[in-house]
């Protein structure tokens, strides 16, 4: 038996599998023999990456069959192996193959990615008939979807914005929703403009740049773009900026200083009050037990933490350089002048001008010539989000393409701490899968993964599921903020990759480990004894005392092969070798940019690329409408509707219900990308410290 930390880049600590060994590549009955992908190094030692490409064909070449058995195959058995792991006869491939993502080896993969259509927005001009037909939807539409015409779309943008479709019940926002309206109002003619309200947000830089996308994609329709920011740090203003406005209060409240990432550690008070972490590292990169262990950062966390932040900060000034007409170099200066007057960010051109809310308003009202209104003609978010597609033309009843969403932390079953919309159920999703695969009207599928990772059983089972589903349709892959350890897990599984230019992904790798509480013990008066049957038997629950060297040495084994196992998979997936994977594994996080070079992603781009990606790979024209259909929207049942409430009556956080989930798995295989990590590089935390390293703690189990 033996505890095991999947994939934690950083330096939390997941304590991980309990009494099992993870040692199959697919699912299969008892009986038969295990597939052993350890056994990839040794038969595929040396194959250059061009050879394992078919003719012909930008299909990624797939491993043969036997070269993952656990004993060699006669020529002529490769049909008896499919159908003994659980391919149905005539089914058209077979999911141990890889299911032809169309990236090539990492030294091509920028030409590669430059085949996939760029899915840029495009105002496309409606015809006679088409707009009598528009014309006709809006003068029936229902009451919730009646907006005057000339009015302003007014989005209030502030604090966690999710990628999952919010419920009717639900008062938070949705990614989805914001983007879905932005191109709704573009084509809308009832819409003038629209008012954005920027507040501090607290999602990560991949959704901030899906909806600064669709911002610029706004402006292709020659209505006006207004923003408004009573705060202003980094993410705020880089959203801002791609209004062609840009106002805050005279007294508003700027930050401008740069970025950060941060570390903490409990080393030294675990020590104190004799407690020992004893943990076993596979891979250089793998930093996830530091934070128990370490008292400090270790060179390699820092040199990873380094490079994100540097590919984070280098988009941040490219961004607001070319906004700014502005080199780099003169807006990095400006920064580190230290920027907190509003004035001068007016003085250097950042901001049009320095108004009051309602100043601005009055001002747009004078635009749209509505001075004789007591008000100015809005439609907020919410009214807006209830007005279809279909009214305004923008969807046709025509191919369907299937939007599969997997947003939050990963586990198998409901757990009751589980916060309504906030994770991935394995089970649930599995029956979406299913479903769509069984389906023959869906063309092509989109699966939109923002998860850190979570139970390793559940990642395989879903990554089995995605392999079949990629086998008999295309399966396009959306990362949004962060698709890492079990959320990569998912993506790898899918026909193309996608990422934006700042998700964060990869984070490959193992860490396992278990408290030592001899000291403590001994100080507090507790005595623990225990009686056993078996040489190992001991192994875990054996906490008053520390590993024997042989309990030690299948520990470290136990790790060994579980992050063998898992990069094998990856490596296997990606049509890489063995030793290609090696490189870019190690416990490592990359930015979806980087990744795409080192050939773990496909392309760069957002959600309208993942479409029209879809499209070409279901041989659909580029110029068709196609209809997006949303698997399972939500429809909260009443118990969920109760811990909505109850959550808005007593103020309970939903970090401490995640917190509580997390202790709740203690004891799983976890296939998770350090929730600390994930957080700090998307926002500065100034939390009370001591509660920031009681939530790194708890949130690492």
């Amino acid at each position: 038996m033996s505890k095991i930390i999947l994939l934690k880049p950083s330096h939390g600590f997941q304590v991980l599998s309990r009494g099992r060994q993870f040692s199959t590549l697919f699912l299969q009955p008892a009986s038969l023999p295990a597939l052993h992908i350890s056994s990839l190094p040794t038969l595929l030692p040396a194959t250059p990456r061009t050879a394992l490409r078919a003719p012909n064909s930008d299909r990624r070449l797939l491993f043969p069959v036997r070269a993952i058995e656990s004993s060699p195959t006669k020529e002529g058995e490769d049909e008896k192996v499919l159908s003994e792991n659980g391919v149905e006869d005539g089914a058209p491939s077979s999911p141990l193959l890889p299911p032809s993502p169309s990236s090539d080896s990492k030294n091509g993969m920028a030409g590669k990615a430059g085949e996939y259509p760029t899915g840029e927005f495009e105002m496309v001009e409606f015809g006679w008939w088409m707009k009598a037909m528009v014309k006709l939807r809006m003068l029936f539409a229902l009451p919730w979807e009646r907006v005057k015409k000339g009015s302003v779309l007014s989005m209030k943008l502030r604090g966690r914005i999710t990628d999952q479709l919010s419920s009717r019940f639900s008062s938070g926002l949705s990614l989805p929703q914001i983007c879905e309206n932005l191109v709704k109002a573009a084509y809308d003619p009832r819409i003038s403009g629209i008012y954005l309200h920027i507040e501090p947000l607290s999602c990560g830089w991949g959704k901030i740049d899906e909806i600064r996308r669709h911002i610029l994609n706004f402006k292709k329709s020659g209505k006006f773009t207004v923003s408004y920011i009573p705060i202003c740090g980094e993410k705020e203003y880089y959203l801002a900026c791609a209004c062609g406005e840009v106002y805050t209060p005279p007294s508003a409240y700027v930050a401008l200083y740069g970025l950060t990432v941060q570390a903490s550690f409990l080393g030294g008070v675990l020590e104190k009050v004799g407690v020992e972490p004893q943990i076993q590292r596979i891979g250089k990169y793998k930093c996830a037990g530091d934070q128990l262990a370490r008292k400090s950062m270790s060179k390699e966390n820092c040199e990873m933490l380094t490079s994100l932040l540097d590919d984070i900060y280098g988009n941040w000034l490219e961004i607001i350089s070319s906004t700014q007409g502005k080199t780099k170099e003169e807006v990095e200066e400006f920064i580190n002048s230290g920027v907190y007057q509003v004035e001068r960010l007016k003085e250097n051109g950042w901001i049009t001008n320095t108004l009051y809310d309602d100043e601005v308003m009055s001002m747009l009202k004078d635009r749209l010539e509505q001075k004789k209104r007591k008000n100015l003609l809005m439609v907020d978010y919410g009214k807006y989000s209830r007005v279809r597609k279909w009214t305004l033309g923008l969807e046709s009843g025509g191919d369907q393409v299937a939007i599969i969403r997997a947003s939050g932390s990963i586990s198998r079953t409901r757990s009751p701490l589980s916060s309504p919309g906030s994770s991935i159920i394995g089970e649930q999703l599995i029956e979406k899968i299913r479903s769509v695969r069984e389906s023959e009207k869906y063309k092509a599928v989109i699966l939109r993964i923002d998860s850190p990772g979570g139970d390793a059983l559940a990642s395989d089972l879903m990554w089995r599921e995605i392999r079949l589903l990629a086998a008999a349709k295309p399966v396009i892959a959306s990362m949004s903020d962060v698709a890492a350890s079990g959320g990569y897990y998912m993506a790898m599984a899918a026909n193309t990759v996608i990422a934006e230019n700042l998700t964060l992904t990869g984070s490959i790798g193992v860490v396992t480990g278990k408290f030592n509480l001899s000291r403590l013990y001994e100080r507090i008066g507790f005595n623990k004894e225990i009686i056993s049957r078996g040489k190992y038997a001991e192994l875990l629950a054996a906490d008053q005392r520390p590993f024997s060297p042989d309990e030690e040495e299948i520990f470290e084994k136990s790790a060994m092969n579980a992050y063998e196992q898992f990069r094998d998979k990856a490596a296997f997936s990606r049509s890489m070798t063995v030793d290609e994977m090696e490189q870019v594994a190690q416990g490592r996080v990359w930015t979806g940019k980087l990744a795409t070079s080192l050939g773990l992603v496909d392309a760069v781009g957002g959600f309208s690329r993942a479409v029209a990606i879809a499209k070409q790979k279901a041989n659909i024209p580029q110029d068709r409408q196609v209809r997006l259909v949303e698997i399972s929207r939500p429809s909260p049942s009443l118990p969920e509707l109760v811990s909505s409430i109850g959550s808005s009556i007593f103020g309970l956080e939903r970090t401490m219900k995640e917190m509580l989930q997390d202790v709740a798995s203690f004891g799983s295989v976890q296939a998770r990308m350090e929730g600390i990590l994930f957080e700090r590089l998307e926002k500065p935390d100034y939390a009370n410290p001591i509660f920031s390293l009681l939530k790194d703690y708890f949130s690492s189990f």
